[in-house]
């Protein structure tokens, strides 16, 4: 049973820093992608960063280039998001996401099979 919890979300000033974490688990296989989303309140949920977890391989939309950094920590199965220079538009419910073994992984979500309950980040102006 996949399973994924993300913790790391808080309430920050514009220009602060956090670091959301999903700590996975019930994986029996390594070709997979993992990906956070995130969701504004009347907004449909939008793909943030997706990272390739054979090839090591990353991708960002463009709102978030060059601010957040997805990696993943092999031994501790957790997937990180360091989120830097925070703005107000960055406000949302993130969530982690993973797909099936061998699936695509875009920024869409029907790609993703798993989903992690969210965590709250709330950047102030």
């Amino acid at each position: 049973q996949v399973q994924l919890v993300e913790s790391g979300g808080g309430s920050v000033q514009t220009g602060g820093s956090l670091r959301l974490s999903c700590a996975a688990s019930g994986f029996t296989y390594s070709a997979y992608y993992m990906a956070w989303f995130r969701q504004a309140p009347g907004k449909e949920r939008e793909g943030v960063a997706i990272f390739n977890n054979r090839e090591e391989s990353v991708q960002y939309a463009d709102s978030v280039k060059d601010r957040f950094t997805i990696s993943k920590d092999y031994t501790k199965q957790t997937l990180y998001l360091q989120m830097n220079s925070l703005k107000p538009e960055d406000t949302a419910m993130y969530y982690c996401a993973a797909t099936v073994p061998g699936g695509l992984g875009r920024f869409r979500l029907d790609d993703y099979a798993y989903w992690g309950q969210g965590t709250q980040v709330t950047v102030s102006s």
